[in-house]
């Protein structure tokens, strides 16, 4: 029998949910758009923040705070409603993730750091970069950090992870974007570098 993990509430945690066999699950352009709208109406009802969040084409990385609800009733609408609308599109019949999401509390001002900034890293992280430039990946919070007045869904927090920088970087999202650039980041799951071509257009 699977035990039911335990977690914290208004804690934050690193969760990463991963393809079946890392099978890009999410592979084109329209999967990933579909993924960000599922998050959000998901928030709607069962609201939640996320302080980062990069999705890859078998896999994607959040850092979330559950506000209501506990995340493991969060996780499984996500995992739901994405997968209903895969399979619509898809005509595909079966299971598309792994059977667990993994998910670790971050418990610093340090660990948000780390982990968010380990986060935007991915595109860049993989064995051929998907972009040169981390501005340029469209599936990730970061660009929403370097340009500001871009449009922001309503989960996204852009103000808390500035203000754990420290010294002597200074408060603002400029500088939090250069501490993602600066800084090649380790975190938990962090087992190798993976071979994935970018989203299909």
């Amino acid at each position: 029998m699977t035990r039911r993990r335990e977690f914290k509430s208004n804690s934050y945690y690193h969760v990463i949910m991963r393809g079946n066999d890392r099978q890009p699950i999410f592979g084109t352009k329209e999967d990933m758009y579909e993924l960000k709208r599922v998050f959000i109406e998901v928030h709607a009802h069962h609201p939640f923040t996320i302080l980062a969040w990069c999705f890859m084409t078998n896999h994607y990385h959040i850092l979330i705070k559950p506000l209501r609800d506990p995340l493991h009733k969060i996780m499984s609408l996500v995992k739901q409603r994405y997968s209903l609308s895969y399979a619509k599109r898809r005509s595909h019949i079966g299971r598309i993730y792994q059977k667990r999401y993994f998910a670790k509390e971050v418990d610093s001002r340090l660990g948000l750091l780390t982990v968010s900034s380990y986060i935007h890293r991915n595109p860049i992280q993989t064995k051929k970069p998907m972009v040169e430039k981390l501005k340029e990946y469209p599936y990730s919070s970061f660009p929403l950090y370097w340009d500001e007045s871009l449009p922001a869904p309503p989960f996204l927090d852009r103000e808390l992870l500035r203000e754990l920088l420290p010294e002597p970087f200074e408060k603002t999202n400029t500088a939090y974007c250069m501490y993602c650039l600066t800084y090649a980041q380790n975190a938990e799951e962090d087992k190798h570098a993976e071979e994935m071509e970018p989203p299909v257009m």
